[in-house]
């Protein structure tokens, strides 16, 4: 079929003034995050910004990336952005947590069996999905704790990682309450000693003050 004869000047193309911007913006949020798969990480950011709602990207390039091949793909900086597009609720519709960890390229088997640790309904309390995140990340309840301080702290990068000693508390209970191996009074004992130790300041570090573990 040969092409219309009719040609397009380019006083006749119309260019939004916002749309340099926008594909701007777009590609610097597609170099720090690196999605495996762009056309999905795309399609779930440009649905965000056409809601208003808080974009799909790390703060930072992370190096090295994890990769779907050798592990379950979730990153520090990952579990960062769903925190950040979720913490505006107290609970999460696991629904739209699903499709916002298949904006992140994350598998879903793996966001699947996340949930197997602590089985819910149709919603999870956003703060309890973290834990569960910070878990998959670190082998320990130590480590896990660790992510968890880094990912909420107001704390500059490579400072002390300080949370409050509530939030801390809160998460270090949930988290041992799903090992039966930690007694009940081991995270009472250790979560006294350490709101002894941060007296005066009542936030626990990441770096620090949360570096040793309940003693089993």
């Amino acid at each position: 079929m040969p092409l219309p004869d009719t040609m397009f000047c380019a006083q006749q193309i119309h260019i939004p003034p916002e749309l340099p911007d926008i594909l701007k913006q777009f590609t610097k949020a597609a170099i720090r995050t690196q999605p495996a798969d762009v056309l999905q990480w795309s399609a779930g950011y440009f649905s965000a910004l056409s809601r208003g709602d808080p974009l799909p990207v790390k703060d930072r390039i992370e190096m090295p990336m994890a990769t779907q091949k050798t592990d379950t793909g979730l990153t520090q900086g990952l579990l960062k952005v769903l925190h950040k597009q979720c913490s505006h609720k107290e609970y999460v519709e696991l629904a739209d947590l699903e499709q916002k960890w298949k904006n992140l390229c994350l598998p879903v088997e793996k966001f699947r069996a996340l949930l197997q640790l602590d089985p819910c309904e149709n919603k999870i309390e956003e703060i309890k999905f973290l834990a569960l995140g910070c878990s998959m990340l670190g082998g320990s309840l130590n480590t896990a704790m660790k992510h968890l301080c880094e990912i909420l702290t107001a704390d500059p990068e490579g400072g002390p990682a300080r949370i409050p000693f509530e939030t801390f508390s809160y998460v270090y209970r949930y988290l041992s309450g799903l090992d039966w191996d930690i007694p009940a009074s081991d995270t009472e004992s250790y979560l006294s000693s350490l709101k002894d130790s941060t007296r005066g300041e009542g936030r626990p570090s990441g770096r620090g003050d949360a570096g040793e573990e309940p003693p089993l």
